[in-house]
């Protein structure tokens, strides 16, 4: 599915618990090829590459893949009241969870998926605090990604590449009362040469990647071509997003304390990923409870 698509269209988390089923054992399973167009892939080839990286990654958890990955067959219409077999897998949870995490982070589907299985699946595992340090970990992700493709509508949309600076900086000062960069970054008492993004907690990231969303679409969408247009159509979204936050009584996106730097979380997550230890009965996986 193209990213650009509707965001409607995407399936809420819970449909991923409308695909689930049952084996002969009682034990619950996905069927990958009912999967794949939820995350978003309209190739089977393309998506068998992210379950080959997820067995890979489940090896390297020191968990057994045969235990979440079973080779399967699935029947289908071709026509003619007739059927033929295709190839399948039978997925675990865990399974689902980590080829969320190898799929495609730019779909929006799989972004989706990495949050929804992430905290379903791990949260048993790992405290809260690793959690959280997951999600916002995975939201920063998603935000270099929102980005590089706001960059690539301002351009678009005739804003020099001198300009990106003064582009983007309007954003911010939109969402943060008149604020740019450098002046967010003196109020919280970030060094200058941090990256702003990487200082932001989940809560503070989501509401600047609306903001980044919401501008490409708006370029796009009105077909802005003058560079004057586009800087002002961004600051005006940040405005709208912050009177969002403030209608709905949330905390001035300023006012928000700096979250400690990501690559401390990176380092944190990678420490305790070296081995992924499930309890019983996420680690039977497919098989028998019994």
């Amino acid at each position: 599915m193209d990213n650009r698509e509707d965001q409607s269209l995407i399936p809420s988390p819970p449909s991923f618990e409308s695909l689930k089923k049952l084996n002969k054992h009682g034990v619950e399973y996905w069927s990958a090829r009912d999967l794949q167009p939820c995350l978003g892939y309209s190739q089977w080839r393309r998506f068998e590459l992210a379950i080959k990286k997820a067995i890979e990654s489940c090896r390297l958890s020191e968990n057994n893949p045969e235990n979440h990955f079973a080779g399967a067959g699935k029947m289908v219409g071709i026509g003619s009241q007739t059927e033929r077999q295709i190839e399948d897998y039978h997925l675990s949870r865990f399974a689902c969870y980590l080829i969320a995490q190898n799929g495609d982070p730019r779909k929006p589907e799989i972004a989706q998926a990495q949050k929804y299985f992430a905290i379903q699946t791990r949260r048993q595992e790992i405290s809260d605090q690793l959690a959280a340090d997951l999600e916002r970990l995975e939201t920063r992700q998603q935000m270099s990604v929102e980005f590089k493709a706001l960059s690539g509508a301002a351009r678009e949309a005739g804003v020099q590449d001198k300009m990106f600076g003064v582009f983007h900086d309007a954003g911010y000062k939109g969402l943060y009362g008149g604020l740019g960069v450098d002046a967010i970054k003196a109020r919280k008492g970030i060094p200058p040469k941090e990256n702003l993004m990487d200082r932001m907690g989940t809560t503070e990231l989501i509401a600047n990647q609306f903001r980044m969303s919401q501008t490409r679409e708006k370029l796009k969408r009105e077909n802005i071509r003058n560079q004057r247009d586009a800087i002002e159509t961004h600051e005006m979204v940040g405005k709208e997003v912050r009177a969002a936050i403030a209608k709905i009584g949330g905390t001035p996106p300023e006012k928000i304390p700096p979250a400690e730097p990501i690559k401390n979380v990176e380092k944190r997550l990678k420490k305790n990923n070296s081995k992924l230890e499930l309890d019983d009965k996420d680690a039977v996986g497919l098989l028998s409870k019994q």
